[in-house]
């Protein structure tokens, strides 16, 4: 077995491992700490297969942006596990049945879809490209259109929830700033004065109390 076999298999224990954890940890800061540690093997896996644009999307778009934010909204809600594991198995029988049901289509694709062949031999005079250079070429020689149609597309959306989030609302609690440069000490504080000493306030009188016959 080389060396790039056995990062392979090392790759895949912890990925494995990793993915049970997240269905199995009863903290879910724990379950999301787990689901990093899995897409980080997976990526690991895509480099040895030669996946690089993969496995770099992988790592850029999930580890450093969807699951640090998901990370953050998990350990800022106050979360009640005791209240989420009452209905466990309540659900028990249709996730199972869901979860047998994903396995069985996969192992039909694995078994059927995927044959050990020979790779393509590659053409006479051809320069060996990987494949990222390889996939930016074609987005942006045969599917040019497409991708600066989707672009055009996500630029106006992120115009619009900027518009959305900026209006100006009655809840809002925006501050002007050149009212804020004019504003000066003596309207925000008023100094009193008053004496170094107080006189200490006179008892209450207490009311005698009736003794019983």
């Amino acid at each position: 077995m080389d060396v790039k076999t056995g990062f392979f298999y090392l790759f895949s224990v912890v990925l494995l491992f990793a993915a049970f954890r997240v269905v199995t940890a009863r903290n879910p800061v724990h379950a999301v700490l787990y689901l990093m540690l899995a897409f980080s093997q997976a990526s690991a896996v895509w480099f040895l297969l030669n996946a690089e644009f993969l496995a770099i999307v992988l790592v850029l778009v999930y580890l450093g942006a969807v699951m640090v934010l998901f990370l953050f909204v998990v350990m800022m809600l106050d979360i009640n596990i005791d209240t989420m594991r009452k209905g466990f198995w309540k659900n028990f029988p249709l996730a199972a049945t869901l979860g047998a049901i994903v396995a069985l289509e996969m192992a039909a694709v694995l078994l059927s879809g995927f044959r050990l062949s020979q790779a393509p031999a590659m053409l006479a005079g051809a320069v060996p490209v990987d494949n990222g250079k390889a996939l930016g070429i074609l987005l942006y020689t045969e599917y040019l259109m497409p991708i600066q149609i989707a672009a055009s597309i996500l630029l106006v959306a992120m115009i619009a929830a900027i518009a959305l989030t900026l209006r100006e609302r009655k809840d809002s609690k925006a501050i002007d700033p050149s009212i804020q440069v004019k504003v000066r000490a003596a309207d925000r504080m008023q100094l009193v004065k008053m004496g170094v000493t107080q006189p200490a306030p006179a008892p209450a009188p207490v009311a005698p109390v009736e003794e019983s016959k």
